[in-house]
């Protein structure tokens, strides 16, 4: 198994970053929160798990450890796929999970795109036990500044690569736009989009 990648970043796409490793370029599928803190030509340590089907090798890399270890466990639930687990950690921070497993909510787990009350609630029951207590900690990560005109696009073509359409998109963007300021921050700006949706 492939335990992490680290390597001058080739290439930054929707869903997933290039990262050079000994002459080969290794894709990464990630989710826009992890994607907003790399950058093209600067170097990248990123935990990865790979996941293997009888016709692909998928290699999924994360921000941190934490957000490794939730993604695999999220997929030993019953239903919960690596593109599941994946959508979740893109809409929810592993702080945000274990709240929402710990304390049964299934609201917030059903913002999730793919999770209906029924998976939420299967999804509670096999992992309560194991998830572990929230930690206390933030559960905001910080991202990487963007240019101040192209964050727009980056909000955007995150919240339609995690299932919502353009004209919800649009709309979320819209919302947060006066908390862009001169030097946005991508990762935050998406993860409020993502909050104003949920209460909209």
């Amino acid at each position: 198994m492939i335990a992490f990648v680290r390597g001058k970043v080739a290439g930054v796409t929707l869903n997933s970053a290039v990262v050079e490793v000994g002459g080969i370029g290794l894709e990464l599928m990630c989710t826009p929160g992890t994607l907003a803190t790399l950058r093209t030509g600067e170097e990248a340590l990123l935990p990865t798990s790979m996941v293997v089907r009888e016709d692909s090798l998928t290699v999924f890399g994360f921000l941190d450890d934490d957000e490794k270890a939730c993604f695999e466990l999220l997929q030993t639930a019953s239903g919960v796929g690596p593109k599941l687990a994946q959508a979740a950690l893109a809409v929810l921070s592993p702080e945000d999970l274990r709240n929402a497993i710990s304390g049964e909510d299934t609201k917030m787990l059903t913002q999730v795109p793919g999770i209906g009350q029924k998976g939420a609630q299967r999804i509670i029951l096999e992992l309560k036990d194991r998830i572990g207590a929230p930690t206390g900690r933030p559960a905001s990560r910080s991202g990487v500044s963007a240019p101040a005109t192209g964050w727009r696009e980056q909000v955007h073509q995150g919240l339609v690569g995690l299932g919502w359409s353009a004209k919800e998109a649009e709309k979320a963007v819209e919302a947060v736009a006066p908390d862009a300021g001169d030097q946005p921050d991508v990762g935050a700006l998406l993860r409020a989009a993502l909050q104003s949706m949920r209460k909209a």
